[in-house]
């Protein structure tokens, strides 16, 4: 009951954002689109469509995306984001290491200790004095919904060891 009571307080501390319906057959957008047309991961788009990802997180899904925010990509040194331009391999699977498969709610995460996102690896779930992480970056946002799955947005980039 206790962890019962935790969950539902951790899932009410989170912001839930309701994207505006306006494409799609179900009427909403898919993963890029919502991201694109927030305003806030033009890095993360821009690093999504360069490594050649935009056409699979627009497709059926569903995915999981915790998404960095463009104040989060600044905190990544720029010889690190140039490397990655330079090499589609790395930037995929840094940006596969934000992307889980399945849609995975605020709840659903709260549930679990680790998830294994597209690269491979593995994330570490953490519920603090009502704080939620995902690898050590803060989800400041939580369930934005898309056609095609969930953004969750976090206040950090994630890079695969």
């Amino acid at each position: 009951m206790k962890r019962f009571l935790t969950l539902v307080a951790v899932a009410a501390s989170l912001s839930l954002v309701v994207v505006p319906a306006t494409a799609g057959a179900s009427g909403q957008r898919n993963i890029v689109q919502t991201a694109a047309s927030a305003g806030q991961f033009k890095t993360l788009v821009a690093l999504v469509k360069q490594a050649g990802l935009a056409a699979t997180l627009s497709g059926p899904g569903p995915f999981t995306v915790f998404a960095p925010t463009d104040a989060a990509f600044a905190k990544v040194p720029k010889a690190t984001l140039t490397a990655l331009a330079h090499d589609r391999k790395k930037l995929q699977a840094v940006l596969l290491y934000h992307v889980l498969k399945g849609r995975v709610t605020a709840a659903t995460l709260h549930g679990r200790r680790s998830v294994k996102t597209l690269n491979g690896q593995s994330l570490t779930v953490r519920v603090v004095h009502g704080v939620a992480t995902i690898g050590g970056a803060r989800i400041v946002k939580a369930n934005i919904a898309a056609s095609n799955g969930v953004i969750h947005v976090i206040d950090r980039v994630l890079i695969p060891r």
